[in-house]
């Protein structure tokens, strides 16, 4: 197996290099982090009702549609990204993909606690630090190959991350800034400036390197050759243009939901009832609500009712939503005219966290 430690690279090079080495059928581990900060979507979302494309256009930020799943993220050069590439009948994958992410997800954390910092591993697939995730996986399969992918997190820009996301109003945006802040560490923040400063990018790769060793054997340090660079080449001419970014998505959904670890995500939430519209900002931790922000055009007597809805649902398992929102209108005798039960469970429907 060949490795390939190349540490700053182009932005799209980030990208292409692990796609073109699964299409070539290339066993490999590859280290890389983007010299300049870009978007990323995955395969399946709409770039326009998924990333503020004006905003980024503005601003001189890339985006750039991968060949694998998963969410939008805003990427730069102080998140450290590995590549696994294995062939799908490399006897070292296992069938199931549970057992694929344990086992390869090991190294990141026993990188992590070579420096000091308790991770721990997640299931499905995350890298935490007590509850705050602190390092971003997936797998996918390209060809013939399966890829993983994920990340040591040296620092993170929370903010940049939730502004280059397309969401209905800056109230939404505000909330995915606080939850992604309270939900996602970075190795600064848990070491602080100092002692973070003593684990360069070069000693952190050959850390990463070493720890996949450990579990598939020696690598070949290696560069890019010909038959990669023209490999790459071919996939620029198609993952870089209007038509690839583009590509049709799925049709316009009456809400944003934003992941921001396993088991927590924000959400948002509209529907257009009898009485008015209801608009929802819903955070949702584990099986329970976290913050609620109800809001819309319709008509609530008493005025302060929302704000007792708000505060009930806060802390409930989802599951108990239903019957929260029954006791909240009989007990306190609320009127909504033309919003009833069926219209709230509309808006908090399939909010278990994935």
């Amino acid at each position: 197996m060949k490795l390939y430690n190349l540490g700053k690279v182009p932005w799209e090079e980030s990208q292409l290099i692990y796609h073109a080495l699964a299409e070539m059928g290339r066993e490999a581990l590859c280290l890389v982090s983007p010299a300049s900060a870009y978007v990323c979507i995955g395969f399946h979302q709409d770039a326009p009702q998924e990333v503020d494309l004006a905003f980024c256009e503005a601003n001189n930020i890339p985006v750039f549609r991968r060949d694998l799943g998963g969410g939008a993220v805003y990427l730069d050069g102080a998140q450290l990204f590995f590549h696994l590439i294995l062939r799908k009948d490399n006897p070292e994958v296992p069938k199931r993909k549970e057992i694929f992410y344990q086992k390869f997800i090991q190294p990141v954390v026993d990188v992590y606690r070579n420096i000091g910092i308790a991770a721990e591993y997640k299931p499905v697939n995350d890298v935490i630090v007590g509850t705050r995730k602190i390092s971003g996986t997936g797998v996918g399969e390209i060809g013939q190959c399966i890829v993983f992918v994920g990340n040591l997190i040296v620092d993170f820009n929370y903010r940049m991350m939730a502004r280059v996301l397309k969401v209905p109003d800056e109230k939404f945006r505000d909330k995915i800034h606080q939850t992604l802040t309270e939900n996602l560490s970075t190795i600064r923040r848990e070491l602080g400036d100092k002692e973070a400063r003593r684990w360069d990018e070069a000693t952190l790769n050959q850390m990463m390197a070493e720890e996949f060793e450990k579990l598939l054997g020696p690598m070949e340090r290696t560069e890019k050759d010909a038959e990669l660079n023209a490999k790459m080449q071919e996939l620029r001419q198609k993952m870089l243009t209007e038509d690839w970014l583009f590509q049709k998505g799925k049709p316009q959904l009456s809400g944003r939901e934003v992941k921001i670890r396993s088991g927590a995500k924000v959400v948002h939430r509209m529907h257009k009832a009898k009485g008015g519209l209801i608009r929802a900002d819903i955070e949702v931790i584990g099986e329970k609500i976290g913050a609620v922000s109800l809001s819309g055009d319709f008509f609530c007597f008493p005025e302060e009712g929302i704000q007792w809805l708000e505060a009930q649902l806060k802390g409930k398992v989802v599951t108990e939503i239903e019957d929260q929102i029954r006791a909240f209108y009989v007990e306190k005798q609320i009127e909504t005219p033309g919003i009833g039960l069926e219209d709230w469970m509309v808006v908090f429907s399939d909010l278990q966290t994935k």
